[in-house]
């Protein structure tokens, strides 16, 4: 009875935002941190938001990341169904809203729409939205007359009675004691009109009968908590523990909302992040390991994770701390694992037959995103334009005279060189500066330059030139002469 259960519920709603990511990592850590269970549940209550295609969603965006769930729809671990309207078409929640009104704890409401709306008095915090503080006018029904609407087929909800004097205590592991007056609960609707329970009552009843001994929430569910104990209590249940996971904002402090464009985990792949990278980031969105420590696989997360190291304040999902870890995802990266993911993006650029294993390799630790691939390899495919300044560098003490007297005297060594790989072009263009007396960046800099066309490379000269090959890197330092001599 003390094995840790904890529970992924989202609703098939559209892509997984970044906040139920971490909701799900975050029970997910909890569970096997402790070598308990780890369950997915979908909530569908709401037939409205239902989105096509939404399901596959979950589904592949928790495989992907590595979040395997011990239970689940797919998973029978003998408290199924895993899915809400699977449970409701059996009638379990409204048996269990039933037993509360029987126990006085409940009762039918059949206010219509016109009667609620005179009931909008108070305001919400955005100073737009107008809520419905139910009055329980329907509470004082008699029995008989509760019959009498039903028989008639009445439109009805089912409403939890709470109380509303005195105060209502629960803790939080994360925030601690908090109490509320019972004047701030209004009469939750536990089954809705069209049947279904609500979001709030639903869990209840499904967290208490898949034993859930954990329950991972965003904090806006913080006020709620009160209300989700009344129910616990009035059924006699054990409440489970509650961990409320602080708000995601922007970088400007705002809720992380679609509008940013990396509210979602699809956003950031398809932005050119990888899997572990997010996981690891989102890991750290309101949870402080021990160390100093920041770069984590799942399975070291398993190991370190405590969620009483969460914090309380708001965490700021900082993009560019996500690219840089992402590029030191890259840096550790197999080679062959980073050119099979680069190769898409090489191929939008460089479509000549050369060697895109050797183009992956100059890049897989000059980027943290795969976009960034198409702005730094674009020479490749065609030599831009370029003004004759750039072979000028203060450092490398060179000028557009001394760039050209340089190409002038390698260009023959470079015709008459055969092996065009990079060490054999380093050891000619190295017999040339030693001949020379020049530093190796005096005659390096303006031949990258000339094979390039660019300030800066992920490569240098004679890494580029053995990609290129022998016949294009000689027409584009011809090209450099010329355009020098003008």
């Amino acid at each position: 009875m003390n094995r840790v259960r904890t529970r992924f519920a989202p609703s098939p709603t559209g892509r997984m935002h970044v906040g139920n990511l971490r909701t799900a990592l975050y029970a997910y850590l909890i569970a096997k941190h402790e070598e308990g269970d780890f369950m997915l549940r979908i909530e569908d209550t709401d037939q409205e938001r239902f989105v096509e295609g939404a399901l596959d969603i979950i589904y592949h965006t928790l495989a992907e990341t590595g979040l395997v769930h011990d239970e689940g729809p797919d998973k029978d671990g003998g408290v199924g169904p895993y899915v809400q309207s699977e449970r409701n078409a059996s009638g379990l929640y409204l048996k269990y809203a039933k037993q509360l009104i029987e126990q006085g704890d409940a009762y039918y409401c059949f206010c219509d729409k016109e009667r609620l709306e005179t009931l909008k008095s108070s305001v919400s915090e955005d100073g737009g939205t107008q809520i419905v503080v139910y009055d329980k006018h329907c509470l004082g029904l008699s029995k008989e007359e509760v019959e009498e609407n039903l028989k008639a087929g009445k439109p009805y909800v089912i409403r939890f009675n709470m109380p509303t004097e005195g105060t209502t205590t629960f803790v939080d592991d994360i925030y601690g004691e908090i109490t509320v007056p019972n004047e701030e609960l209004e009469d939750l609707i536990l089954i809705k009109s069209d049947g279904y329970p609500t979001y709030n009552f639903a869990n209840v009843v499904d967290d208490h009968l898949m034993g859930i001994t954990h329950v991972v929430r965003g904090n806006e569910y913080l006020s709620s908590a009160p209300k989700y104990n009344k129910i616990y209590e009035a059924f006699g249940w054990e409440v489970p523990t509650y961990v409320h996971c602080p708000l995601i904002t922007d970088e400007n402090h705002k809720k992380l909302s679609k509008r940013c464009g990396h509210s979602s985990y699809e956003d950031l792949i398809d932005q050119g992040f990888i899997t572990e990278a997010v996981v690891n980031y989102v890991a750290l969105l309101g949870w402080c390991p021990a160390g100093n420590q920041e770069i984590f696989s799942l399975d070291e997360l398993v190991k370190e994770f405590d969620y009483r190291h969460m914090s309380k304040s708001p965490a700021v999902f900082d993009i560019v701390k996500l690219k840089w870890m992402n590029g030191e995802y890259f840096k550790a990266m197999d080679e062959k694992r980073f050119y099979e993911m680069a190769k898409p993006y090489i191929q939008e650029v460089v479509s000549k037959d050369y060697d895109l294993q050797k183009i992956a390799a100059l890049v897989r630790t000059r980027i943290e995103v795969f976009p960034d691939i198409r702005e730094q390899i674009d020479f490749f495919q065609e030599l831009p334009e370029y003004d004759p300044s750039m072979y000028c560098h203060k450092k490398m003490k060179t000028n557009e005279e001394k760039a050209l007297e340089v190409l002038n005297e390698v260009l023959p060594l470079l015709e008459a060189q055969e092996d065009y790989s990079n060490d054999g072009l380093f050891n000619v263009l190295k017999g040339y500066v030693d001949e020379k007396g020049y530093k190796t960046g005096f005659v390096m800099w303006p031949v990258r330059t000339a094979v390039s066309g660019k300030q800066s490379t992920p490569g240098g000269a004679t890494e580029i030139m053995e990609i290129i090959g022998k016949e294009e890197s000689l027409r584009r330092i011809r090209a450099g002469i010329e355009l020098l001599s003008r």
